[in-house]
């Protein structure tokens, strides 16, 4: 579910870096995905959901965020977005009201607890 209500003035207080994708060569042949910083910007992130997950051979949780910031046309899905030391995947970027005015992010970020 992407937040589709226009913030609030003044909500947009969590500073947040926006991260690309970039995949390198490596001296063996192979290549290394590296996520380079694009943008450092303001933006309103509002947990949404958590639950349990089961990945690889580690328990964890499934955590959903919205993300609201001023429009962009540079994030795609796949980007990542840096936030108080977590990362946020992003699964889903839209212009919220069609006015290209803001974009509401949604993300997940995945956490190992066991």
């Amino acid at each position: 579910m992407i937040d589709a209500r226009v913030p609030p003035i003044g909500t947009m207080t969590d500073r947040v870096q926006l991260r690309r994708r970039v995949t390198t060569d490596e001296a063996e042949g192979g290549e290394v995905a590296l996520y380079t910083a694009i943008a450092t910007v303001w933006a309103r992130v509002r947990q949404l959901s958590a639950r349990q997950d089961f990945a690889s051979d580690g328990r964890g949780q499934a955590i959903t965020h919205s993300v609201v910031m001023r429009f962009r046309t540079d994030l795609k899905p796949g980007d990542r977005i840096l936030y108080r030391g977590r990362v946020l995947e992003i699964a889903a970027a839209n212009d919220m009201n069609g006015r290209r005015a803001y974009l509401s992010c949604q993300c997940s970020e995945r956490v190992v607890t066991g």
